[in-house]
């Protein structure tokens, strides 16, 4: 059996690949279009995201046993979980750029290969850097915590939507590419030529001497996607060192955000129609974060003074859904208020 330097044999990490890229290729002819996508459609693509998750779980079960699926299964739900506050900054990115709806899928998609990028290399950084000693464990779970407080001080802090324009990667998108102000199709960039055509409009009119010359002109829909780039790449500073909590396999930790992260476009949809119902998710996810960072924090005092609580992977896996649940149920039980103005 050859082992790959991830720490696995060969064939299951070209399982892995064929997989998600088998399951991404069907994805993209469904969705080649430019149309919006319905709720039911969204549903229905996002279980198909969990179910090829769940058959590499399945590969990983009968090929290297129920203790490295249920630690697959925990990262996967986690970086699943801690994805949604990533959602809600991509909707009100959405909401500020005025992208419309039959756009979306398109970006999210540009999103998810960055993010697949991006995640590639601080998993290959934090896993070398937690390889260091038990240390680096008390370091991980202060970050993770941190974001649990930095998240936990955020609630209910969404009802206004930002303003992007002064947005770091807003304004060096606009620094290296003169924008033009409005959306034209799906395009990112237009041309001199382009540009001209869409001047020529009477609408457009306004826009003549206000824009320098240039080869190219970036789109409202560019400078969107660059901020989403970025900021998903802060978002991955606070998941990867919680996903790495759960195992420190490489190929286990990337294999469950990238699974967690493709199913991620169907899933803004289903969360984007469901938002005004879980009103209490962003606090079970608070909470996923604070349990995280024990956990670590346990992991690193067993090892530096020999004692600790050693929670197994089942045990992990089975209070993050519980916490994921608990989250859900309260959403329902205890709705959000909606308070009236007087007249």
């Amino acid at each position: 059996m050859i082992l790959h330097s991830l720490g696995f044999p060969i064939e299951t990490v070209v399982i892995f690949i064929v997989l998600a890229l088998t399951a991404i290729i069907i994805d993209l002819y469904a969705h080649h279009k430019d149309k919006p996508i319905s709720l039911s459609n969204a549903i229905l693509w996002s279980l198909f995201w969990v179910a090829v998750a769940f058959v590499f779980a399945l590969y990983l079960y009968l090929h290297h046993g129920g203790e490295v699926a249920s630690l697959f299964i925990t990262g996967y739900v986690l970086e699943k979980a801690l994805s949604v506050d990533n959602l809600f900054v991509i909707m009100a990115l959405f909401s500020w750029f005025t992208v419309p709806t039959n756009y979306r899928h398109r970006l999210l998609y540009w999103g998810v290969i960055g993010a697949i990028i991006f995640r590639a290399i601080l998993v290959i950084i934090g896993t070398g850097l937690l390889s260091l000693g038990p240390w680096m464990e008390i370091v991980f779970s202060v970050i993770v915590a941190f974001t649990g407080f930095m998240m936990l001080k955020n609630q209910g802090n969404d009802e206004q939507i930002k303003d992007y324009s002064n947005h770091f990667a807003y304004r060096i998108a606009k620094r290296l590419f003169p924008a033009f102000p409005k959306i034209v199709g799906h395009h990112f960039f237009l041309t001199r030529e382009q540009v001209k055509v869409e001047l020529a409009k009477p609408e457009n009119s306004q826009l003549k001497d206000k824009l320098p010359k240039s080869r190219f002109y970036a789109t409202p829909l560019f400078l969107c996607i660059v901020v989403i780039e970025l900021s998903d790449v802060m978002f991955a500073f606070d998941s990867v060192p919680a996903v790495i909590a759960v195992s420190q396999e490489p190929l286990i930790v990337y294999s469950a955000m990238i699974f967690a992260i493709l199913g991620l476009r169907t899933m803004y949809f289903v969360l984007e129609a469901m938002q005004q119902y879980l009103v209490h998710l962003g606090k079970a996810v608070v909470c996923l974060l604070f349990f995280i960072a024990i956990k670590l924090a346990l992991n690193a005092s067993n090892h530096l003074f020999g004692y600790g609580i050693d929670i197994s992977p089942t045990v992990s896996l089975y209070v993050v859904l519980a916490i994921l649940a608990m989250g859900i149920v309260a959403s329902f039980i205890f709705p959000q208020k909606t308070h009236k103005t007087d007249k």
